[in-house]
């Protein structure tokens, strides 16, 4: 015979290295949502955090250490200075390297309200 029958074919033959390849990209897209990216955004509040340091500002430093900002030195070619002088006690000043600030610590108003004295009648 010159014909030869005809068998139908595997559809996974030819998805097959696509389905192998969907679950990599799935972990990946869950690694991104869950890891990558809240990791980018915090890095990029510290930056914005650390570049709108101010006199005043309460800080705590890498070492734990807690002061109150005394200077902070002008900015050079549009790049704020590494630098910074925080007070750790009373006329005890150091200074620090602005990347090893780890927060700003911001007063918090408290939820209670003061009671209201009523008039005397």
């Amino acid at each position: 015979m010159l014909i030869s029958p005809a068998y139908a074919q595997d559809i996974s033959g030819m998805l097959g290295g696509a389905t192998q390849f969907l679950p990599l990209v799935l972990i990946f897209g869950v690694f991104y949502f869950l890891l990558i990216r809240p990791q980018q955004q915090r890095a990029k509040e510290m930056k914005a955090m650390l570049a709108a340091l101010k006199r005043g500002d309460r800080v705590v430093t890498g070492g734990g250490i807690l002061g109150t900002v005394q200077r902070v030195a002008p900015d050079k070619d549009g790049k704020p200075s590494p630098e910074v002088e925080v007070e750790i006690a009373p006329n005890l000043r150091v200074t620090v390297m602005r990347d090893t600030i780890t927060s700003v610590i911001r007063p918090t108003a408290a939820n209670d309200a003061m009671p209201v004295k009523e008039k005397a009648s």
